[in-house]
């Protein structure tokens, strides 16, 4: 798996959204009518077929897809008996491409991609699903806008501020839906993860809500919380994130 240059070996597989619009519905225990209602609403009328065409059934949404990265054998991804390790990883390209230290993303999934190798090299399986949802779905520019008002601010940037920075700009805290988010997991046939590398509670709810089991949750070590992400962390621990 791990090379002695230091490249691993894995697998990789992308996807993008594909909605069946009577199944979405039965999910979110709306009418099919009501959905496609909401739709059209939310992406102020640019999809009208929604609404003239109830015969068409499928609908590409308009939002980012995702990347699955597989360390290991595959194959054993469905056996509890045998250990996994996964991350569910929001992309941050300020963070996983520029190394910002504002927030503990880059170290976290790096470390989450040690972890997965190591478990791999183990005789199990490691896996990171990597969304499109930068900014928490707000998108890049009003994250660079949320960071300018918390670093602006009276008094500077601070853990007691950091989500009313988010709203104060967004009107929103977090536009992510989770929901739908486990259903790779479902797609690769996982019902039982040894070591989930993540401390967010919506992530972990929204997983095990579907019937996957949690063993371990993994924190991000502290010496990898970079000085200027202390804010964050200290943050997302008091609401429980």
């Amino acid at each position: 798996i791990l090379k002695p240059s230091g490249q691993s070996i894995c697998s990789k597989a992308a996807i993008e959204p594909v909605w069946y619009l009577p199944e979405i519905a039965r999910r979110f225990g709306c009418t099919e009518v009501k959905l496609r209602e909401s739709i059209f609403r939310m992406t102020n009328g640019m999809y009208p077929e929604l609404i003239t065409r109830p015969d068409i059934k499928i609908f590409l949404p308009p939002i980012g897809g995702l990347t699955i990265y597989i360390w290991g054998d595959i194959d054993t991804i469905p056996d509890e008996d045998i250990e996994l390790t996964v991350r569910v990883h929001d992309e941050c390209n300020g963070s996983d491409v520029f190394g910002s230290d504002i927030c503990t993303c880059r170290p976290y999934l790096t470390h989450a991609i040690e972890e997965c190798i190591r478990t791999a090299q183990k005789g199990g399986c490691g896996v990171v699903i990597y969304f499109r949802k930068e900014g928490r779905s707000l998108g890049e520019v009003t994250k660079y806008l949320v960071y300018n008002t918390r670093k602006r601010q009276e008094g500077g940037d601070s853990a007691e501020n950091y989500f009313n920075c988010t709203e104060k700009v967004a009107g929103v805290q977090d536009t992510r839906f989770q929901a739908l988010m486990p259903d790779p997991l479902h797609f690769l046939g996982v019902t039982k993860i040894h070591n989930f590398i993540s401390m967010s509670d919506m992530k972990y709810n929204a997983i095990v809500n579907t019937g996957i089991k949690i063993v371990n949750r993994v924190e991000i070590p502290k010496e990898l919380v970079p000085d200027d992400a202390q804010v964050e962390i200290t943050a997302k621990v008091f609401h429980g994130y």
